[in-house]
């Protein structure tokens, strides 16, 4: 006996396929979401995917082929999820130049995937969340770093500073230096370390 693949299977088997010929090497599928076809009436439905890289949407087009946009987890900034009886509301808020050489963030976006299936849905949430939560902590990493680096790095100059350029700077340095410190970014001994560079 044979078994006949389901309904849903049938339906899928489309999509993955064409979301499997954009894949890059070494990115992995890793969570979809479909559109139920209830609420793509007005629209060509959407499938989400969550990869290892990114978040990637295909619309299929009327007559065949599809349109591929691509969300980088570094630009995601907020991703929530609203449940209902019969779907999910996926909406993400993408920030542009957020990635870690360049930290100022130069705009948003609020992108919106209505109607998805409920339990597909949910696992494209988590995946999304965890990508958030990474990016964050690499983020605040970076900032740490730069800011330990101005209180207590060694600065080089092509001229000697004046005298009073000197003296300012370091009191400066030393402010940032009590700032972590109070923060607790950093230890007393890592502060005392900060000082004693500055002092000298």
């Amino acid at each position: 006996m044979t078994d006949v693949p389901s309904l849903d299977e049938v339906e899928l088997r489309g999509p993955l396929a064409q979301l499997r010929t954009v894949l890059i090497d070494g990115e992995t599928l890793e969570a979809f979401a479909i559109q139920r076809r209830i609420f793509a009436l007005g629209h060509r439905r959407l499938l989400v995917a969550a990869t290892s890289g990114r978040l990637v949407v295909l619309a299929r087009r009327l007559l065949g082929g599809f349109d591929v946009s691509t969300i980088r987890w570094q630009d995601l900034e907020e991703v929530t999820l609203r449940v209902g009886t019969f779907s999910a509301d996926l909406a993400v808020r993408v920030g542009k130049a957020t990635d870690l050489a360049s930290l100022a963030t130069a705009g948003t976006a609020q992108v919106q995937f209505p109607g998805l299936r409920k339990d597909q849905a949910q696992g494209v949430y988590r995946i999304c969340q965890g990508q958030d939560q990474a990016w964050r902590e690499k983020r605040r990493v970076r900032e740490l770093e730069e800011l330990r680096a101005r209180s207590g790095g060694i600065q080089v100059t092509s001229a000697p500073m004046a005298p009073s350029a000197t003296g300012v700077d370091a009191v400066r340095r030393l402010q940032e230096a009590r700032q972590l410190l109070e923060a607790k970014l950093i230890t007393d001994s890592e502060y005392e370390a900060i000082k004693a560079k500055i002092v000298s």
